[in-house]
């Protein structure tokens, strides 16, 4: 009997691989110059105490010419939201905007829709796993899938600064002086992965500030798999 339970254990191990695909990206796109964003900005504090969650803020510069330039703010940034903007079929861009595992959309304001969100994304297994070692200033990142994935995918390297406050001193935010979590400082493409074969590779780091690992559809699209050394 025993004999028997082992070997079903086994079989099921087998035909249903663990998988983790590693805790939900959650992109706040904000400014400081920004009136609306101080909530989106305060909730990132809150989910930035998550371990199912990496919780990135993304300083835009399109609100610089009100009369604060976002001390953050990174063209780069803009550029990325526009990406997900036109995958989106969106013919314009805002903050306090959210996007959650890629794909899902949502006003920055609206806890109880990026719980529910973050909430789905948990559910949900994609197969594919990632894992990060750092040695001095080398990275490597190894990780397998256990789907196909046609579309191939693109590997990213994030560092973010865990916390920042500033003074504002112009602008629709003047006057206060608010704080940030998880500020997006590099966010870097490595490479490429069409889940042919493991993923094995090494990059160079510089920096004692966080490391996140993002493996995601090419468009943006879908988050497939995370990994994050702090």
């Amino acid at each position: 009997m025993r004999q028997t339970l082992a070997a079903l254990a086994t079989l099921c191990a087998i035909a249903t691989p663990a998988v983790a695909d590693g805790p939900v990206v959650v992109e706040l796109y904000t400014s400081q110059g920004c009136s609306s964003c101080p909530p989106a900005d305060e909730m990132m504090h809150s989910l930035a105490q998550r371990s199912d969650v990496i919780p990135l803020a993304l300083h835009v510069d399109y609100w610089d010419y009100i009369g604060w330039a976002d001390s953050f703010a990174d063209p780069a940034h803009t550029r990325r939201q526009n990406q997900y903007a036109h995958v989106a079929g969106a013919s314009s861009i805002y903050t306090p905007q959210m996007i959650i595992g890629g794909q899902d959309h949502v006003i920055g304001t609206k806890p109880m829709d990026v719980a529910d969100l973050i909430q789905r994304h948990n559910g949900v297994q994609t197969g594919t796993q990632i894992a990060l070692r750092r040695s001095g200033d080398r990275l490597q990142i190894t990780g397998q899938t256990a789907q196909a994935l046609p579309s191939g995918t693109v590997v990213q390297v994030v560092r973010f600064s865990p916390q920042e406050t500033v003074d504002i001193r112009r602008g629709e935010n003047a006057g206060r002086t608010l704080s940030y979590a998880n500020i997006v400082t590099e966010w870097n493409t490595v490479g490429q992965w069409s889940g042919r074969g493991a993923l094995d590779m090494t990059v160079g780091l510089t920096g004692a500030s966080p490391v996140v690992v993002i493996v995601q559809q090419p468009g943006p699209g879908a988050v497939m798999a995370t990994a994050v050394l702090r």
